[in-house]
């Protein structure tokens, strides 16, 4: 409670003081607007600085700026040409394969005739094709031959559970008595066979699948799809070339949608790099990242058309890309254009590519964040930047070491003068300059400093601040309000003093008001003067405090314990007790400097005092140690324990006054 209260006191008499410094400060401020010396070189000198370098600093910027577009724009062209290079090389190859098979005699001929000149051609087309799902002929008579690179389609592994070591697989349905009749050929990587099994639950029938239909109507190589297909349900662009009598043999090669976003997978540009193969129609066919790629699979499998809407919110850059490709027909083949998505710049390179007259109306499209593509660059460039400003701000630093050495002795005496105005003496903060007038003024304050040092332990600091802040005027008439005063006085000191040395009695009497002077200033109190053993103090003045009273009895609860424990300690030592007695009151008494014009004294005058102190002289009477008249009981209500003594007529004042005793 004792802390408490001493804190909040602090706060509110700091506040107050702070108040009047930063109004006095602002007086000065508005009379002589000034700045330190130290800051009129350093802003020359970092105006030199700021000239030189912020110029090279900025052109370094711009020019690494556009280094690093040009260089992302060059890593997305050569990473784009290769895609679209592997993009071009499925399908042609896809092509030539059926090309081929459309002029090999073998393969005119319906199963199980030349079965393995059937066999062997289409192994040998798979292994020299690139990233083809499988090469298959369809005859007029319902049979079929087809095989499939198991390695390159997890779900033919997958649907013909067959073992890790398969590499290949051919396929052969041929009819007997109106009825297929399905053997399945299981290949090892150097198309040497592994095993052979019958499927006798599969009713697959090529004249009725879209490739066949659509090559016989056409009578022309044609691209069928996507679609889904009948083996492993996954989504296929086919191939298909008819050919034999009548154009009733139907050669075809299948290039899954998800070999394509393989194809397009550009993550070793940066990892929000993606591919992109949109159809005529700004669909998304293909996406090169797979948990997209699965749901544009899984859309077109169920029959749906997959909107730009779907997959925006997986992929912020499908919209704007397809709005490009919207409008006027699309960037050219090879444009990079720049554009923005939610805030963010990116990059987009465009290929409109017609394979073999077969696949047309595709676009296979590269993007990438801007900020990623120069990611490298931009380090670099930071780099640089930060080297750059480590060397301004060493510029920085030198200039204001330099402006430091030249003003720091003038720093030094105005601190010195600030701590002096806020009346704190420590040790003195000023050192000898190499600039004489310098010294002569670090003299004078030095003068200074010693005179209001000795002012100030003879006069309430609180006083002495007010009196160095505002001016003897604010300070020099007397007024009447509400006070709070304290009266000390030691039981029977006049024994103490005969029975010691009087060099002892000043050393206990210091260590005494060395302790209760502490005490005072700590809850908020002023001492107005020492008479002999005695302590007068007060509160609310010079500083006002809304709850002096408050304060003042938890000032003479804390001297009491205080005492004590001096007491305590003096016994141990032998040295004589200093049995104190308190008598506090509160009321109106005239506060000011009083005195002759060439002598004065800050003190408080009234009945106040007067009664405060017959208080103190009443505990004598009453064997207590602390007495408090009715009027500070009134004050501070039930806040401490306060116990009645009696009513009683003060030595020459009339009325009666109300007497209680302050305990613990």
């Amino acid at each position: 409670m004792l802390i408490d209260t001493a804190e909040a006191f602090r706060a509110q008499a700091g506040g107050r003081y702070a108040m009047q410094i930063r109004g006095n400060k602002k007086k000065g401020a508005l009379s002589a607007w000034a700045v330190p010396l130290r800051l009129h070189l350093s802003v020359v000198i970092l105006g030199l600085l700021a000239c030189i370098s912020l110029p090279l600093i900025w052109m370094t910027y711009a020019q690494g700026k556009f280094t690093a577009l040009s260089a992302g724009k060059a890593e997305m062209g050569q990473l784009g040409l290769r895609a679209i290079e592997d993009y071009r090389n499925v399908f042609n190859s896809g092509y030539a394969g059926v090309v081929t098979a459309s002029v090999v005699p073998e393969m005119l001929t319906a199963p199980p005739q030349d079965l393995k000149a059937k066999h062997d051609f289409l192994l040998k087309v798979l292994q020299s094709t690139f990233r083809i799902d499988s090469v298959y002929a369809g005859y007029p008579d319902g049979s079929f031959v087809q095989a499939v690179d198991v390695t390159a389609n997890p779900e033919w592994r997958t649907n013909l559970d067959t073992s890790e070591e398969t590499a290949f697989a051919v396929r052969v349905i041929t009819q007997v008595g109106g009825a297929p009749n399905t053997t399945w050929t299981f290949y090892d990587k150097d198309a040497s066979q592994l095993y052979r099994r019958a499927d006798r639950d599969d009713m697959f029938d090529p004249r009725i699948r879209p490739w066949y239909v659509a090559a016989v109507d056409n009578g022309k190589a044609i691209s069928v799809g996507p679609y889904v297909s009948a083996a492993t349900n996954s989504m296929t662009i086919t191939l298909a070339m008819p050919t034999g009598a009548g154009n009733r043999v139907v050669i075809g090669a299948d290039v899954l949608l998800l070999t394509l976003g393989e194809i397009v997978d550009v993550s070793a540009l940066s990892n929000e790099a993606r591919g992109y193969v949109f159809d005529r129609k700004g669909r998304v066919l293909v996406h090169s990242d797979k948990t997209v790629m699965n749901e544009i699979r899984g859309q077109l499998r169920r029959g749906r058309e997959v909107s730009v809407a779907d997959l925006a919110k997986a992929d912020p850059a499908i919209p704007a890309i397809a709005t490009l490709l919207a409008s006027g027909g699309g960037p050219a083949t090879g444009d990079v254009v720049r554009f923005p998505v939610n805030g963010r710049e990116y990059l987009a390179q465009f290929f409109s590519e017609d394979i073999s007259g077969l696949v047309g109306g595709y676009t296979v499209v590269i993007s990438a964040p801007l900020d990623e593509l120069v990611a490298s660059v931009e380090r670099t460039l930071k780099r640089n930047l930060a080297i750059a400003a480590a060397f301004l701000a060493a510029g920085v630093l030198a200039a204001l070491i330099i402006s430091r050495l030249i003003s720091r002795s003038l720093y030094a005496l105005a601190d010195e003068a600030r701590h002096i105005g806020e009346l704190e003496f420590g040790e003195s903060r000023t050192a000898h300059s190499w600039i004489s007038e310098v010294n002569a003024l670090a003299k004078a304050l030095s003068s200074a400093r010693t005179a209001i040092k000795t002012f100030s332990l003879y006069v309430p600091r609180e006083l002495v601040r007010r009196i160095v802040i505002a001016g003897q005027s604010a300070v020099g008439s007397a007024a009447r309000q509400d006070i709070t005063v304290l009266f000390t006085d030691i039981q029977d000191f006049t024994t103490i003093s005969e029975q010691c040395s009087p060099e002892e009695v000043v050393a206990l009497l210091s260590s005494y008001f060395e302790a209760l002077n502490e005490i005072i200033e700590r809850h908020g109190g002023t001492i107005v003067q020492y008479i002999g053993d005695s302590v007068l103090a007060m509160w609310n003045a010079p500083v006002l405090d809304d709850r002096h009273v408050e304060h003042a009895c938890h000032c003479a609860l804390a001297m009491k314990a205080a005492i004590d424990a001096m007491n305590a300690a003096n016994c141990a030592d032998g040295r004589p007790e200093l049995i104190t007695r308190f008598g506090l009151h509160t009321g109106p008494a005239v506060v000011g400097s009083v005195g002759a014009e060439t002598r004065r004294q800050y003190t408080p005058i009234g009945d106040t005092v007067n009664i405060a102190s017959r208080l103190e002289g009443l505990n004598r009477q009453y064997g207590t140690s602390i007495l408090v008249s009715g009027a500070v009981r009134d004050a501070v209500g039930n806040m401490f324990n306060l116990v009645p003594i009696e009513v009683v007529s003060v030595k020459g004042r009339t009325g009666q006054t109300e007497l209680f005793e302050l305990r613990t």
